[in-house]
């Protein structure tokens, strides 16, 4: 037992070192060099062949795809004022009610993460959110600002495009649409509409500031009306591929490479700086997180965790659902939904475990991340936008707010799945 746990233990520390740098980001390094440090040290140590890290990486491209897609739709969407728009809109039609602006910004951001994935709620509507609030001359921005952040992971599992982490959940077995419906519709609207009345009752003495009633609303250039349509037509062509049991990958690269190249066409020049401004280190974080829970799976933590799993469900599958879900949603605040949710899409299917484990897995590592800030890469992304702007949320603040409003949502999801027979 001795020798197989130190022969282990280069591969646990690495991989626990490495999941560290990327929630904590030590020396303000970007969260990607500490995953592909882990995951290059790995092979220099030789604790994993490196024709199996490239395997692993390999593994990704699904994910790698399709967040090179939506991170494309989601750049032009900034550059040309289009969440700005839809922002300021929202905050004429509250005219001048903090809780009517509370209920359309939350509304905006359903919309957002629904179509255009959490990462783009957090990272790109959040600062727009925040001009909107100063915008009203609202004495309290947190409340508007934590409705970005909570709905980013709430509306994550209405569609298979809400949220990267779907992808890596089923990867290759993607359910086609009417089935992923008849799965989860029901519970990711509960989680959404339960998400916002928590929120709303806790928020409410700083919903009950005065703020302004004008709002000046930004002239949309012919270019963000041309992009708003491009991204309408984007989310068809996702929907029609998921809907047709294709992988969601190329579909998506190819629809958001088409409206790159469209409003390329209309500029009648190559956007060359709208490519320089993309968060293109997030690939090489994903990349390197796949090679880490690679190097996990090679000293049995896999095969370890799925015995565990596959008893369990033998046992009883709606325990192991539900036992699986509330574990999961937990370790996203410990370790990351990514990596954890690589992990566990690879026990639950190493384990060969029943649609109903797989279901309630799904939504702990889309919702569990709600808990705490260091649950999610959207959430992260969303610290460091508000931070950029001057402004400091603190863990503990959050970790209360996360208390009250994701354990509760997790539970009614997961018992709405058990109602619809998914779980």
């Amino acid at each position: 037992m001795n020798a197989v746990f130190n022969s282990a233990f280069p591969v646990w520390a690495i991989a626990a070192l490495a999941a560290l740098g990327v929630i904590a980001r030590p020396f303000r390094l970007p969260e990607a060099v500490w995953a592909v440090l882990g995951a290059l040290l790995l092979c220099v140590l030789g604790e994993l062949p490196w024709v199996q890290a490239l395997h692993a990486v390999g593994k990704g491209t699904d994910v790698y795809l399709f967040l090179a897609g939506m991170m494309l739709a989601s750049e032009l969407a900034r550059k040309e004022g289009l969440f700005d728009y839809m922002a300021v809109l929202a905050a004429r039609r509250a005219d001048g009610s903090a809780r009517r602006l509370f209920f359309l910004l939350y509304c905006v951001g359903t919309v957002v993460t629904i179509t255009m994935s959490n990462d783009a709620t957090a990272v790109v509507l959040t600062p727009a959110v925040l001009a909107v609030a100063r915008a009203v001359k609202a004495k309290q921005p947190l409340p508007y600002l934590y409705a970005c952040a909570f709905v980013a992971n709430a509306a994550s599992f209405v569609l298979p495009i809400s949220n990267p982490a779907n992808l890596v959940i089923f990867g290759e077995h993607m359910p086609t649409l009417s089935q992923w419906l008849a799965r989860f519709l029901l519970p990711s609207a509960l989680s959404i509409v339960l998400t916002y009345l928590i929120l709303r009752v806790l928020q409410r003495d700083a919903l009950a500031q005065k703020i302004e009633k004008e709002a000046e609303i930004p002239v949309l250039s012919a270019a963000g009306k041309a992009t708003g349509w491009g991204i309408a037509l984007m989310a068809v062509v996702m929907l029609t591929a998921s809907a047709l049991g294709i992988s969601l990958g190329w579909p998506t690269f190819a629809a958001g490479l088409a409206v790159f190249l469209g409003l390329c066409m209309q500029k009648r020049r190559f956007l060359w700086h709208y490519l320089a401004e993309i968060s293109w280190s997030v690939l090489p974080l994903v990349a390197g997180l796949f090679v880490l829970v690679e190097g996990l799976a090679r000293i049995g933590v896999i095969d370890r965790l799925a015995h565990a799993v596959s008893e369990l469900s033998a046992h009883s599958a709606s325990h192991a659902g539900l036992l699986s879900g509330v574990s999961v949603a937990l370790a996203s605040n410990l370790i990351n939904n990514l990596p954890a949710g690589l992990i566990a899409g690879n026990t639950v299917a190493a384990a060969h475990a029943p649609a109903q484990v797989l279901n309630a897995v799904l939504v702990g590592i889309d919702l569990g991340p709600n808990l705490s800030v260091t649950g999610s890469l959207a959430t992260i992304l969303w610290l460091a936008a508000l931070r950029r702007e001057g402004i400091e949320v603190k863990a503990v603040a959050f970790l209360k707010l996360g208390i009250a409003t994701m354990l509760p949502t997790l539970l009614v999801a997961l018992a709405a799945l058990a109602v619809t027979g998914a779980y």
